[in-house]
């Protein structure tokens, strides 16, 4: 049971000292005699400051104490434990949608022309924030020896660029048909049986054998498919490197995206298949934000994206409304800044 005792400081206002009662037997040097209790309360009067010593949280008001309590409570520790297959990300009937068109990923005019054109905006965008974590890199190969996950890879359209630019890349994909695809069409360029390789799984079977093993985790056009988010965004967490990046791209959850997205990209024209995709699904930036901060990825950039059906070409924008591109890099053990005691912010 906890008990509050307010005690007065002059010139400031009431602070709570918080003190533990145990039932039962109860050690003795955990009680304080009266002389000591009041010696004690006498100090923290005149000097609030040396709270911390006596492990005691000191706050400016009651009101943020509360809002500190809450954010304890909320605040998620994604290093302390690891996922694992008991928690799937993977949607089934997602799985049987992209396991009828397996065999069309390499084919540049047919449903996956969007995909094909948008490695001039994504590849571009991983490359060069990657870049600016790497002191000296070589020509032609600006991004060896860094480690590459893609996740939900399909044929490997973007794996392959990524393993030319240099990187070791790991595609995985659920669906074991788009993983063979990607396997054969792979073998036609010796050079990225080096640097490329694929496995079919999903991200949460490989977690504890890859736990902070890349520099960098690439979800494109995935997140949107996935079935369970959080824990999905948490097992990119997990296999990340401390500091390494997180790159999304996806579509927002809009009228407009809806509009576009589904309507007329799959109904009228015929962009994509018909039921490719779900708007119920589709993720705002603020509401991706909102799951990737509290579980230690920190938001670096996000970029509108916009596709023109009549050019077949993208470009970037700073309208979000439709697709967008996010980068997010791992942050070690964040703390967040509530929860910082005053006398010990700098130490932290």
């Amino acid at each position: 049971m906890w008990v509050v005792r307010k005690l007065s400081s002059s010139g400031s206002r009431s602070f709570g000292v918080f003190k533990s009662r145990c039932r039962g037997a109860q050690a003795p040097s955990s009680r304080l005699a009266p002389s000591a209790e009041n010696q004690l309360s006498c100090t923290l009067q005149i000097k609030p400051w040396v709270f911390s010593k006596y492990r005691i949280m000191w706050f400016k008001s009651y009101r943020m104490t509360f809002a500190c309590l809450n954010t304890m409570k909320s605040y998620r520790y994604p290093w302390t434990r690891l996922y694992s297959t008991s928690r799937t990300t993977v949607d089934s009937n997602e799985m049987k949608t992209f396991l009828a068109l397996a065999h069309k990923w390499w084919d540049e005019q047919g449903v996956y022309a969007p995909l094909h054109s948008m490695n001039d905006l994504r590849v571009p965008f991983i490359r060069d924030n990657l870049l600016k974590t790497i002191a000296n890199h070589q020509p032609g190969k600006p991004l060896s020896g860094l480690k590459i996950l893609d996740v939900g890879c399909g044929g490997g359209l973007l794996t392959e660029p990524l393993g030319r630019l240099g990187a070791s890349v790991l595609g995985i994909d659920p669906v074991d048909e788009n993983i063979k695809t990607a396997q054969r069409h792979k073998s036609f360029d010796p050079v990225l049986d080096q640097r490329v390789e694929y496995r079919a799984c999903s991200l949460e079977e490989i977690v504890e054998e890859t736990a902070e093993t890349f520099d960098a985790v690439v979800a494109s056009e995935v997140v949107e498919h996935v079935l369970d988010l959080e824990t999905f965004i948490q097992c990119c967490y997990q296999v990340l490197k401390p500091g390494g990046s997180l790159f999304i791209t996806t579509i927002n959850k809009t009228q407009l995206s809806y509009a576009l997205g589904i309507v007329f990209s799959e109904q009228i024209a015929g962009i994509v298949p018909k039921g490719t995709h779900t708007w119920e699904k589709f993720v705002s930036p603020e509401k991706l934000e909102s799951i990737l901060e509290p579980n230690g990825l920190s938001v670096q950039t996000v970029a509108g994206m916009i596709y023109n059906p009549f050019s077949g070409h993208w470009h970037w924008s700073g309208n979000t409304s439709l697709n967008y591109a996010a980068h997010a890099v791992k942050q070690e053990h964040p703390v967040p800044s509530e929860l910082l005691l005053k006398g010990d912010a700098e130490k932290l």
